[in-house]
């Protein structure tokens, strides 16, 4: 066998084994699919997009936070519209409605804006932001990527994922892709930031990237904790519009606030759900 014919030879065997290893391999997965919900949480082991329900809560019904929502709402008015939009930080005290707002946003335009999605990435899922960006890249729909609760309890690794995908690299970021996230604390800092093994120098490098990576967000806003007037407003609202007794009840709301530490939305609604109960009464939410 001359030289050519040990050279087609191989040639041919080599494309059997091609052939073969094709067949055992799996398939590619799917592209994901969006439609029949409007929420979805991104799975970073399987790259899989699981539906979520509706936030079932209106966007008129969180009380005591109107800048708030009207500045988001026209944030995300904007991005559906294919127009200039910001990164946004909601960033305040526990419980004063953050993330809510933001489903009860989406929720509202979504009629209106049916390619408008929201997708939840857990804060611990960070390093598989720039992957999930560009599952999302050049798709029709809009979506919103959510992190709650974002803080870089882990150090700075998470921050330069995050600065990643917020820059996109060379090919910049996604224009079909909003990025927003929750935190407790304005520079996503952890709540304490020791010098660790690295000394005081490595510190202050892991601080300035957290920080750097805070000043992304181009739409920085703030939830305040709720003083007591608009405390009992929301209160009182709620017992409006669900039709319950609501005859004296200022002192035991700032009772059940005190009792839960604080005053925020989200505990004058569970002092309505608490009402509600007592009063053999249902509630849509």
């Amino acid at each position: 066998m001359d030289s050519s014919e040990t050279a087609l030879s191989i040639a041919q065997l080599l494309a059997r084994v091609a052939a073969a290893l094709e067949r055992l391999a799996p398939p590619p997965p799917p592209p994901p699919q969006f439609d029949g919900a409007r929420m979805f949480r991104f799975e970073a082991e399987t790259n899989a997009f699981s539906p979520a329900a509706d936030f079932r809560l209106p966007l008129d019904l969180l009380l005591g936070v109107d800048r708030q929502k009207a500045r988001l709402v026209e944030n995300l008015r904007r991005f559906a519209d294919d127009l200039p939009f910001n990164n946004v930080l909601l960033w305040g005290a526990r419980g004063t409605g953050k993330s809510s707002v933001l489903k009860a946003a989406i929720t509202h335009l979504s009629e209106a804006y049916p390619a408008l999605k929201l997708v939840e990435i857990d804060r611990e899922a960070i390093d598989a932001l720039p992957r999930l960006f560009d599952l999302l890249r050049d798709r029709e729909e809009r979506f919103v990527v959510l992190c709650d609760d974002l803080s870089f309890e882990e150090g700075a690794a998470a921050a330069k994922s995050l600065k990643s995908a917020l820059e996109g690299g060379v090919a910049g970021p996604p224009s079909n892709v909003v990025f927003v996230a929750t935190s407790n604390r304005r520079h996503l800092m952890p709540r304490s930031h020791s010098e660790g093994d690295g000394g005081p120098m490595a510190a202050a490098e892991d601080a300035e990237e957290m920080v750097s990576a805070s000043d992304r967000f181009g739409l920085w806003i703030g939830f305040p904790s709720m003083d007591q007037p608009t405390y009992l407003a929301a209160v009182a609202a709620y017992v409006d519009r669900f039709g319950l007794d609501g005859e004296a009840l200022d002192r035991r709301a700032l009772q059940w606030a005190q009792l839960r530490g604080g005053r925020s939305g989200r505990v004058a609604f569970q002092f309505v759900r608490d009402l509600a109960g007592e009063q053999g009464r249902r509630l849509p939410f």
